[in-house]
């Protein structure tokens, strides 16, 4: 049999661009991990391990526990929507699920920790320290996973649960809301050992007890906020950074903040056919969704709606299910 020597490998015929230049292989790939490929990169978990068994939030502890157990079937189909919706745009990984211990909340990846991609290299990982009790064992199923793609792994000496508290502005410019879940004392240590810089918001309300509930970064400039929720000198110096728009606490509660932006569309969850139209449930859903619709129209994006209905038992929306592995999806240059 014939082989070809290395040499012969890494020399080809040079490929005409789309542009008609003409483009040389690349003997070593431009990228080694998602947070360097140019194209969007998400970290979603398939609910194998899903449930509601321990109330760990106030939306749980209000619900029956005969209306609390999710139903299995159509948690699958919708958990597979919004896959399919993201997989259409970007790369999505799947965080394997181990079977040797109960993580009823893995599929919760926004949690996880946070990917940065402002420090050099952008293989840099912080792996979430949970203060709720039955999520502390996803810490290490997050270590053995960056591990296997070679991040350069940290974890937070402080309580911190992942991204979901943790919003990128730009650059080197975060959000982080602390006082409930997240420690402020972990936002310092980051500061110190990472370069960046975090405005720091105390959260209060026990049932928005995530930045991502009260917090959307829209685009690099603008951010959706829940100004009513927030300390005023904490609202100033986000002001500093960021153009706020603001929304009402009744439009936070219903998860206009729990959203994930994608190059062209934000996404957003809401179970509105679920409802009874004329309820107060029904109108407080109605205004949620043309608030972001109307939001989002300022800059020339628009909103696709996915029913995560199942997930709402657990006391989750959109954004608690998608770990961003980079920030492509804000490169796109938008109308402001």
């Amino acid at each position: 049999m014939n082989t070809l020597s290395n040499a012969a490998l890494t020399t080809s015929i040079p490929i005409p661009t789309r542009e008609g230049r003409l483009s040389r292989p690349e003997a070593v790939p431009p990228w080694k991990n998602p947070t360097q490929l140019e194209r969007p990169s998400y970290l979603l978990s398939f609910p194998f391990s899903l449930s509601t068994e321990v109330a760990n939030n106030p939306w749980m502890e209000d619900l029956p526990g005969d209306r609390r157990c999710p139903n299995f079937k159509r948690a699958c189909v919708q958990f597979l929507e919004l896959y399919r919706y993201l997989a259409g745009e970007a790369l999505v990984y799947i965080l394997p699920t181990p079977q040797t211990a109960a993580l009823q909340d893995q599929v919760y990846t926004a949690n996880l920790g946070i990917v940065l991609a402002h420090v050099a290299g952008r293989n840099t990982v912080i792996i979430s320290n949970f203060t709720s009790e039955p999520r502390r064992g996803e810490t290490q199923v997050g270590v053995e996973f960056f591990q296997q793609m070679g991040y350069n792994i940290w974890v937070s000496p402080t309580k911190f649960e992942g991204e979901a508290e943790l919003k990128h502005l730009y650059d080197n410019v975060y959000a982080g809301g602390y006082g409930i879940r997240s420690e402020r004392e972990s936002y310092e240590w980051m500061e110190k050992n990472f370069d960046m810089q975090v405005v720091k918001l105390r959260l209060t309300d026990p049932y928005l007890y995530h930045l991502d509930c009260l917090v959307f970064p829209i685009t690099k400039e603008s951010t959706i906020v829940c100004t009513e929720l927030l300390e005023p000198n904490e609202i100033a110096e986000l002001e500093k950074f960021t153009n706020i728009i603001d929304v009402s606490v009744d439009e936070a509660y219903s998860g206009i903040c729990n959203s994930v932006r994608m190059p062209k569309v934000v996404l957003n969850s809401s179970h509105l056919y679920d409802l009874k139209p004329g309820t107060e449930d029904y109108q407080r859903e109605i205004q949620k969704n043309r608030k972001l619709e109307d939001i989002a129209s300022k800059f020339a994006l628009e909103v696709s709606y996915i029913n995560l209905s199942e997930y709402h038992k657990s006391g989750a929306l959109l954004s608690c299910m998608v770990m961003h592995l980079n920030r492509q999806a804000y490169q796109i240059a938008l109308t402001d």
